[in-house]
């Protein structure tokens, strides 16, 4: 951990993001010092980035309102967490979690009386949670997922795999991690599934009315792109310049003005609008006959900001989600739960929710133009076949809701 402290600590003349976590790192005894009541009974939260909050996020918010007798310390590892959520209301105080060394975690837990702590998903922290462990503080990996390759299963892990022995309960995602646990004699294992499902439908349920996209929309049926890259609109943009019976919803998840452009080079000739650009032509707020008039002739809509995309999706019949011909697919979920089938690229066997949702009927992968073809030549062709994948797609995420009350059930805090 010394040596990769000095590694980070070099790499960070170079990456504004290494700057930005070793800075974060270094700051967060003295938010700590600042920040922490010695009398208060504190429950530790600690997420990767922000896709690992959003999971740690339903148990934090009900722990809020239904234990105010404790106050929340949530911590980060990435900025691409911290600084997206650093102002969060739910959490008492925020700050990055330090390197993992001895030193640290008993300096980390000197002066802050915690009660339990939650580590989400991948998280295992060797010095942080033994030290917890030998202050009798429970400790719980919630949403966590296990793949035989993953170090804790090799020969050569078996040092590491110690860690897991701090763990008072592990709320898994899936059988085949119990499984994997149970094999190296983790029995505290329970199969709860993961809590993303219960933000996706908290987030549904709280998701925005937007007049510019439903006046876009003008009842005809649309096809909502999201978080799209480059690959992903090569594919589904061609495909649509011969159904202009449909309307396109394009977020990508790139939003610079060099993509922009790259999107609109293949939307050569089609009736383009931006949305920032129909926020600005209303009149106080209010929509405007010449503005609906506008958005109704428009063909696709580029929607070129963040934090709209959960609520966008509810526009569509069928939506795509990008990263499957890069790294990684993005959420697919925030799709779903709105019962609507969803493409998304090969690159997606990492991913249970994917596989999941392609084995429930509602989850459509795709190798290339062609295959996207297929898919949506058979929606729009059968519209039954639209409506059942649809409905199966909205079964999946309702069905394998509930992680949330699960754990905080086993745990006795419901």
């Amino acid at each position: 951990m010394y040596i990769v402290q000095l590694g980070v600590a070099i790499a960070s003349l170079f990456s504004e993001k290494l700057k930005k976590m070793r800075d974060g790192e270094r700051d967060a005894f003295r938010v700590l010092s600042e920040k922490v009541d010695p009398e208060a009974r504190y429950i530790w939260v600690h997420a990767a980035s922000l896709g690992e909050f959003e999971q740690g996020r339903p148990i934090i918010e009900y722990i809020r309102e239904h234990h105010p007798e404790y106050k929340i310390l949530l911590t980060f590892f990435s900025p691409s967490g911290y600084e997206v959520r650093k102002n969060y209301e739910g959490a008492d105080i925020i700050c990055y979690l330090p390197i993992d060394t001895a030193a640290n975690a008993r300096r980390f837990l000197k002066d802050i009386h915690v009660e339990m702590a939650f580590f989400i998903k991948y998280e295992f922290w060797y010095n942080f949670m033994h030290a917890l462990n030998k202050r009798n503080v429970p400790v719980y990996s919630v949403s966590s997922i296990f793949r035989k390759n993953q170090i804790f299963f090799r020969w050569y892990g078996k040092g590491y795999a110690r860690v897991l022995k701090c763990v008072s309960a592990f709320f898994v995602q899936n059988e085949e991690s119990k499984q994997l646990l149970e094999n190296i004699g983790i029995e505290n294992v329970t199969v709860t599934g993961d809590t993303r499902f219960d933000r996706v439908i908290q987030i549904a349920n709280q998701s925005k009315v937007l007049d510019i996209v439903e006046t876009f929309k003008d009842g005809k049926n649309a096809f909502v792109a999201g978080s799209s890259w480059q690959p992903d609109e090569e594919i589904f943009i061609p495909y649509f310049s011969q159904r202009k019976d449909w309307k396109l919803i394009i977020a990508p998840h790139v939003i610079g003005e060099d993509h922009l452009q790259q999107i609109d080079a293949l939307l050569k000739g089609r009736n383009v609008v931006r949305y920032t650009d129909m926020v600005a032509m209303q009149a106080d707020g209010a929509m405007t006959p010449e503005l609906a008039e506008r958005l109704k002739n428009a063909e696709v809509i580029i929607i070129n900001c963040f934090g709209l995309l959960s609520s966008i999706y509810k526009y569509g019949e069928v939506a795509y989600v990008g990263g499957g011909f890069g790294v990684g697919i993005h959420n697919v979920l925030e799709a779903a739960v709105w019962d609507m089938p969803v493409i998304f690229g090969p690159n997606h066997n990492k991913f249970q929710e994917a596989k999941a949702l392609i084995a429930a009927g509602g989850g459509c992968p795709i190798n290339n133009a062609d295959d996207f073809a297929k898919v949506m030549d058979g929606f729009i062709a059968d519209k039954n076949a639209l409506e059942e994948a649809s409905k199966k797609a909205g079964d999946y995420v309702k069905s394998t809701s509930g992680a949330t009350m699960k754990v905080l059930e086993a745990i006795g805090m419901n």
